[in-house]
């Protein structure tokens, strides 16, 4: 059974989104469906049926959230430390060819987003960073075309 690396923020959204669906979204489907039903004829029922198909994506999501929370393998970050990249590190890297600073935090697969800075483990440059430390210079085989960047600093924020 495979496990999901996840931060300890991570697992706590994980857990708030199931929450969610549970207590927020489940229960308005149902009176969606109860309220469409008292309408009759259920054959030619929109709002039937667009109920019914939002209440399956529901259940649905929330299959898929809660075998993930239940895989989750959490790192708790304010334990770590050293000049290594490893999961859950803060990263500053420098483009070779831009100069151009960006900050990438290393994190599971659920939680990336990288509007926030949050890059994927298995994403192409999380897996040339693993390993490297301060001052390295890494190759990266990106969907653009190959990129080079130093390290410059290594933190677990």
């Amino acid at each position: 059974m495979e496990k999901f690396p996840m931060t300890t923020d991570g697992y706590t959204k994980l857990e708030a989104e199931i929450k969610r669906l549970k207590s927020e979204e489940r229960p308005a489907v149902i009176q969606a469906i109860a309220e469409a039903r008292a309408h009759g004829d259920l054959s030619e029922n929109a709002e039937y049926h667009a109920a019914k198909e939002r209440q399956s994506w529901i259940e649905g999501q929330l299959l898929d959230l809660e075998d993930k929370y239940s895989r989750a393998q959490v790192v708790d970050i304010s334990k770590l430390s050293g000049d290594t990249i490893v999961f859950g590190a803060t990263v500053t890297l420098a483009d070779e060819d831009t100069d151009e600073e960006k900050t990438y935090q290393i994190v599971g697969d659920l939680e990336s987003d990288i509007s926030l800075g949050k890059i994927s483990i298995s994403s192409p440059i999380a897996r040339a960073l693993i390993s490297k430390e301060e001052g390295d210079s890494v190759e990266v085989a990106a969907p653009g075309g190959a990129r080079s960047y130093e390290v410059l600093k290594v933190e677990f924020v």
